[in-house]
C-alpha cells in the first residue's frame, strides 16, 4: 500500500532538528529535547505527536538515529493534579528515558480520540488506529533525525496498540517490544464466553483530556480543545466489548465481527511475513500471561516472564535495558549477545534464591506431563468453604457437592489484576499438606463433571496454594460458561489445550438436571509449591472482577452440581515431578 508523505511536509518543517554534535559512544547522552505537533493521517485527522531526542548541552545531535514509537489512550504527556507536567517519554519505569539517553528518538503520539488528538474512537485497537501507526511510523521514518529504522513499545493498552501496528506491516517498522498484551482478543477479554475486568472500565470523562499538554504550536489550547469535543463522539468501549457474546457477534458499534478485527491472530500470515522481529514479555500474576506464551509460540517471538502484576518489570532486572539489548541488534545492527541466548527465560515463583530465572529454547512446561489429582468428599478441616472437600492422588470417594452462586464478591479495589482469595463463596477440594518442594511449569487443565438447574451457568477454577497457617494465593485460574462447553479446533497453535470457540453456533443451552463433562485450561504458570504447603481446588460462580456482576445476578442464584469420584471431577497439574505428600490418618488409598 502506498502512502504518500505530502500531507506531512509542515510538520516536517517543524520537527527538523538543530545541532551539529557528533554521538559519544563512550557514555549516554544527559540531555532531551522535545517538539510537539500536530501529524495529519491518510484521512486528514491530526494526531498529536511528540518527538525526544537526544541532545548535548542542549543541542540536539544533528546525526539520523533509529526511532522508538508508542501510542497511548492515557495521554502522552499531560498535567497532574498538582500542575507538574507528566511526560510517558521520560519515565523510566519501562526504560523510555533510558532509550533517549542511549541514542534512540523516542515519539509518542495520543491516539485518536483520546489525549489531544483529534477524531473520534470507532472502537478499541480497529483497522483505523492500526493504519494511524502505519502513518505515523512511516512518517517518522522519513524525518531528518531518523535514519529509518523504527521499532515500537509498549505494555498493556500500548502493548495492543504496538500489536496492532505490527499487523499492517509498515515496512519500516523492524522490531517490537510487547508486554501484556493480546493474541486473540475474544479468548482474552471474554475467556469462557465470560467478560472479566479488562476492557470494561467505563470511559473516563471528557476532563481528562483536557489535562492534556497542548502541542508546541497550540499556544492557548484551543486546537487541543476543540480536539476534546471531538471525543464526545468515541464508541463506548465498555458497551462495544458486552454486546458481543460470541467471537462471531457483528458489533452494533462497527458492524463487522470486531472480535476478528482486533484479533492479532487474524493477521498471522501478515505478522510472520513482515520481517517483524518480536519480543513479548509480561508476569505470571496476570491474565495476559497465556496470550504472550501464545503470540511467542505462533509468531517465534522471544519471550520473558517475570513475577510481579501487570506490566510491572522483573525486580532484578533494568527492563530499558533489555529493551535495549533487543532494539541494538535490530535496529543498530550491533552484537548485543541476545541472538545467542535462548528464545524463552522466565522467573519461577518461590524458587530459592539464584535460581529464579531459567532460560530454555521451549517455552515453559514444554514437555511437562500433567499429575491428575482427583475433587473427593471428605473434611479437610483447612477452610470454613461450602463443603470442604479433598483433592486426592488416589481413592477418591464419590458423591456430589452443590452449591449456589454467590455473587456478593465485589471488592473495593477499582481494577483487579488478580483474582481474590474467597473460598467461603464457593466448593473447595484441599489435598494434604506436601512432603517436599515440587515444580509446576505450565498449563493446569481442569475436568468437571457437573450439572446446573439452568440452561446456562458460569463455572470459575481457582488453583491455590494454601500456607500452613491457612492463608491461601491464588497460583492459577480459569472460567467458561456452561452453554460454551463445546470443543473445537482452535485456528492457531493453542498449545494442545482445550479450546472453546465461542462461536455461536457452537454455544448450546444447558439441560437442567443433566450431567456434562466439562474441561478448560487455567492461566499458565511456573511456581514452586513448598514442602509443608497443600495445593486446593476452588470453585465458584462469580467473581469481583465482573464489573457487571450487580446486572447479570439471577435471583434466585443458579445451583451448580459438581460429581466427585473415581474418573470424576479432577485438576490436572504440570509438575516436573509427581507431588509426595504427607500421609494423615484417614486419607483415602
Amino acid at each position: 500500500m502506498q502512502f504518500r508523505m505530502t500531507l506531512f511536509v509542515a510538520a516536517c518543517a517543524f520537527f527538523a532538528g538543530i545541532g551539529a554534535h557528533a554521538a559519544r559512544s563512550d557514555e549516554p547522552y544527559e540531555d532531551v529535547i522535545r517538539t510537539s505537533a500536530y501529524v495529519a493521517v491518510r484521512d486528514g485527522t491530526k494526531l498529536a505527536v511528540n518527538v525526544y531526542r537526544p541532545a548535548i548541552d542542549g543541542v540536539a545531535v544533528d546525526e539520523k538515529l533509529p526511532v522508538i514509537f508508542s501510542a497511548t489512550p492515557y495521554r502522552a504527556r499531560y498535567r497532574d493534579e498538582s500542575g507538574e507536567i507528566v511526560d510517558m517519554a521520560l519515565s523510566d519505569r519501562h526504560g523510555m528515558r533510558s532509550h533517549i539517553a542511549h541514542g534512540y528518538v523516542v515519539v509518542t503520539a495520543d491516539i485518536r480520540g483520546k489525549g489531544a488528538s483529534f477524531g473520534a474512537r470507532r472502537g478499541f485497537q480497529d483497522r483505523t488506529e492500526a493504519m494511524d501507526h502505519y502513518d505515523l511510523i512511516e512518517w517518522a521514518a522519513e524525518q531528518p533525525w531518523s535514519d529509518g529504522n523504527v521499532g515500537m513499545t509498549g505494555c498493556s493498552y500500548l502493548g495492543g496498540a504496538t500489536m496492532q501496528a505490527a499487523t499492517v506491516a509498515p515496512p519500516h517498522l523492524k522490531a517490537v517490544f510487547v508486554g501484556a498484551s493480546d493474541y486473540d482478543k475474544y479468548t482474552f477479554v471474554r475467556r469462557g464466553g465470560i467478560p472479566a475486568q479488562f476492557n470494561t472500565r467505563p470511559d473516563e470523562p471528557l476532563s481528562v483530556d483536557l489535562a492534556s499538554v497542548p502541542v508546541d504550536a497550540d499556544k492557548d489550547g484551543s486546537q487541543r480543545d476543540a480536539a476534546v469535543a471531538e471525543h464526545a463522539g468515541n464508541t463506548p468501549m465498555a458497551a462495544l466489548w458486552y454486546g458481543m457474546p460470541y467471537r462471531d457477534s457483528i458489533s452494533e458499534f462497527t458492524g463487522t465481527k470486531f472480535w476478528e478485527e482486533v484479533g492479532p491472530y487474524t493477521y498471522a500470515e501478515t505478522l510472520k511475513s513482515s520481517g517483524i522481529a518480536y519480543y513479548f514479555w509480561s508476569t505470571w500474576k496476570d491474565e495476559p500471561a497465556e496470550q504472550v506464551l501464545l503470540a511467542a509460540r505462533n509468531l517465534d517471538g522471544r519471550l520473558m516472564m517475570g513475577p510481579g502484576n501487570h506490566c510491572e518489570p522483573p525486580p532484578d532486572m533494568d527492563l530499558g535495558e533489555e529493551a535495549r539489548r533487543f532494539f541494538d541488534f535490530h535496529l543498530k545492527g550491533e552484537d548485543t549477545g541476545i541472538e545467542s541466548e535462548p528464545r524463552y527465560k522466565w522467573w519461577t515463583l518461590d524458587a530459592p534464591e539464584g535460581e529464579v530465572w531459567k532460560q530454555s529454547d521451549a517455552e515453559p512446561g514444554a514437555g511437562v506431563l500433567r499429575t491428575k489429582l482427583a475433587l473427593s468428599q471428605g473434611d479437610s478441616g483447612t477452610v470454613a468453604s461450602v463443603n470442604d472437600g479433598l483433592l486426592v492422588a488416589k481413592g477418591a470417594r464419590k458423591g456430589e457437592d452443590a452449591f449456589r452462586i454467590d455473587y456478593s464478591v465485589g471488592g473495593k479495589e477499582y481494577f483487579p489484576f488478580w483474582p481474590a482469595v474467597l473460598d467461603e463463596k464457593g466448593l473447595t477440594y484441599t489435598s494434604a499438606p506436601l512432603a517436599e518442594d515440587v515444580a509446576m511449569e505450565g498449563y493446569p487443565v481442569v475436568e468437571l463433571v457437573m450439572s446446573a438447574d439452568r440452561e446456562d451457568a458460569p463455572i470459575f477454577v481457582y488453583l491455590e496454594e494454601v500456607a500452613p497457617d491457612g492463608t491461601a494465593e491464588n497460583i492459577s485460574f480459569g472460567r467458561l460458561l456452561m452453554s460454551h462447553r463445546k470443543l473445537s479446533e482452535p485456528p492457531y497453535d493453542y498449545a494442545g489445550l482445550p479450546w472453546h470457540s465461542g462461536n455461536k453456533a457452537d454455544v448450546s443451552p444447558v439441560r437442567p438436571g443433566k450431567i456434562y463433562d466439562i474441561t478448560f485450561a487455567l492461566t499458565p504458570s511456573a511456581k514452586i509449591f513448598r514442602a509443608g504447603h497443600r495445593i486446593r481446588v476452588s470453585i465458584r460462580g462469580a467473581d469481583p472482577r465482573q464489573r457487571n456482576i450487580d446486572e447479570i445476578a439471577a435471583e434466585p442464584a443458579p445451583e451448580l452440581t459438581i460429581y466427585t469420584g473415581a474418573k470424576k471431577s479432577a485438576v490436572a497439574i504440570p509438575f516436573v515431578e509427581p507431588p509426595v505428600f504427607v500421609k494423615q490418618q484417614g486419607d483415602p488409598g
